[in-house]
């Protein structure tokens, strides 16, 4: 083994099935063949055991495994001196952590799988760090030491002595009502003094993102400290102080960077390369300018025109009216609005699975085209592989090459296809799903969030795939988004959704990114709560449409990513000024 490189071997549990393959990995071990142990399956082991010392790192092993479930990485042998923590023989390992200060919100970035949530586990005080020595796990004393001179052991002896209390945001909110009892308002009247918050992306739209993020921002004081995990990047930008991020191999190794400004610690996320270390962790850089418009494409071309009648919904309690509007080929909507607004009942309209009300005695005269529709809710209850899954649902797309080059690639299919639906992570079954409906031939793709569980680089190349199929493939697509980067990544218009959530709303008609979005971000917000309602005082309702959503977008030159201006700043009180709350300078 090189003197400057250490060897970590990662066996994916799930996947390595020793009492159905060949043992393939022990047998064609070149190790094992001098008579050393290399890899090591007892009858008792469920998995593979690889030892690292003797490991050459020949790759074989990774080859030969059937269902994909080694891997072997070289690192600089500098990072184990920095090990926080490993769960065991052959499983995942962080290096170094993140660095909370009172009174700050540090801010995590980083891809599903990274380390974010074992960081914020040991920061809760729920993980104890084991420094890698999972077989003679460290003392407190022992951890203490480890971190001496560093903010991180002020932070862990406050925690060990009892001064501080910690308390953790599920990022799963399915497991909130198998852990907690209670009434919501007694809840929330207890106070603690520092947050953990993995993730708000995946149910609140923008604008309740954003009275999030300034609730979160009123925690903060001097002796407190607010950690946040957050895959929205315009939100991340918003609520943070300073960033630090995460790279590595997902499941297999996470490295934690030293702390950054805001701006230069997502820049350095989407760069993939770390300045201060010289070092390059992804080889693609992400960047949201749109190059590609059907215009740039093909110039000159015409293409077809389509509408949609004026629609009206009635529901017990709700009523939702749509504009007539027009659409052509190779054009992406997103329709923007609050939670409750009307947005999916829109999107399935359009796909016929619910029908408007009728006009008189007529139905309503609905275009005669095909649809694929992607639901918000994913159906996970499936007893079948993604491949099974794939064949059956599309089979001809499957075997396309553009196909699995322009969308399977990509979106990592390949490595999900031999796993079984029903144990697929959110963000893996987010992926199969968007596949699908790209691989079902129609002539409009109505997609229903689809950024919910995916990290910040996989809904880069999510909304990277969904536009370019669009384009090439000359469709329609209508997008539910409420990540603001990638809805103004993915719009060539916008349809506005405004009105009282849940009561009375009405679908503007199709315009242009800039319009649409200066009239998304002008609509006065608001944010209903009606489960708060125990609380007497005075309900997080009026707190909350008391701070009226007032944020200006600018365009980071760098990342061309948009950006929230700071309360009060020069940029946000020019716009405001100006009447234009988003704009391209590009």
């Amino acid at each position: 083994m090189s003197g400057r490189l250490s060897r970590i071997a990662v066996v994916v549990e799930d996947r390595c099935r020793t009492n159905k393959c060949g043992q393939e990995c022990r047998r064609r071990c070149p190790v094992n063949a001098t008579g050393r142990q290399c890899i090591q399956v007892t009858p008792s082991s469920k998995v593979s055991l690889i030892s690292e010392d003797l490991c050459g790192g020949c790759g074989i092993c990774v080859k030969v495994c059937p269902f994909n479930a080694i891997q072997i990485i070289n690192l600089p042998r500098e990072l184990d001196k920095e090990t926080t923590h490993r769960y065991g023989p052959n499983s995942f390992k962080l290096h170094r952590m993140p660095v909370p200060r009172p009174g700050q919100v540090l801010g995590l970035v980083g891809t599903n799988g990274i380390g974010k949530s074992t960081a914020l586990k040991i920061l809760a005080g729920k993980l104890k760090p084991n420094l890698g020595k999972f077989t003679d796990p460290p003392n407190w004393d022992d951890i203490l030491r480890h971190f001496r001179g560093s903010e991180l052991q002020k932070y862990f002896t406050r925690l060990l002595e009892d001064k501080m209390k910690a308390v953790i945001k599920y990022q799963y909110l399915d497991h909130i009502p198998k852990s907690v009892e209670g009434k919501v308002g007694d809840l929330l009247n207890k106070k603690d003094e520092r947050q953990d918050k993995d993730t708000l992306r995946d149910i609140l739209e923008l604008k309740q993102r954003l009275k999030a993020a300034q609730v979160i921002r009123s925690l903060l004081h001097p002796k407190n400290y607010v950690i946040v995990v957050e895959h929205d990047l315009s939100i991340l930008d918003y609520l943070s102080d300073y960033i630090c991020c995460l790279y590595g191999t997902p499941g297999a190794y996470g490295v934690v960077t030293l702390p950054s400004s805001v701006r230069e610690g997502i820049n350095i996320f989407l760069n993939g390369f770390i300045p201060s270390e010289n070092m390059r962790f992804r080889e693609e850089k992400l960047t949201f300018r749109v190059t590609e418009s059907a215009e740039q494409i093909t110039e000159g071309e015409t293409y077809q025109s389509y509408k949609y009648p004026t629609m009206v919904k009635t529901r017990p309690g709700f009523k939702l009216s749509v504009m007539k509007g027009s659409y052509n080929d190779s054009q992406i909507i997103v329709l923007l609005g609050e939670n409750g607004t009307g947005k999916t009942t829109f999107i399935r309209m359009l796909a016929g699975r619910v029908k408007p009300d009728k006009v008189g005695d007529e139905e309503v005269d609905m275009p005669a085209c095909t649809v694929s529709y992607k639901p918000q809710e994913l159906i996970s209850k499936i007893s079948f592989t993604a491949r099974e899954l794939l064949q059956k649902k599309i089979p001809g797309s499957c075997s396309q090459t553009q196909f699995r080059s322009d969308v399977m690639k990509p979106l990592k299919i390949e490595e999900l296809m031999d796993r079984q639906v029903a144990n697929l992570s959110g963000g893996e079954l987010q992926r199969v799903a968007l596949c699908l409906c790209l691989g079902k031939p129609a002539d409009i793709y109505l997609i229903d969030e689809p950024s919910a569980h995916l990290d910040s680089e996989q809904r880069f190349l999510a909304a990277k795939v969904i536009k370019r199929f669009i384009l090439h493939e000359k469709k329609t697509a209508f997008v539910v988004e409420h990540d603001f980067i990638m809805a103004t990544y993915l719009a060539d218009k916008v349809v506005v959704f405004e009105g009282k959530p849940s009561v009375d709303c009405t679908a503007n008609v199709p315009e242009p990114l800039t319009s649409g979005m200066n009239r998304f971000l002008s609509v006065k917000f608001r944010f209903p709560f009606p489960f708060y309602s125990a609380i007497t005082s005075k309900t997080i309702e009026d707190y909350l449409n008391f701070l009226h959503l007032d944020v200006t977008f600018r365009t980071d030159p760098t990342t061309y990513r948009p950006r929230i201006n700071k309360l009060g700043s020069t940029k946000d009180t020019e716009q405001k000024a100006a009447g234009c709350h988003y704009y391209l300078d590009y």
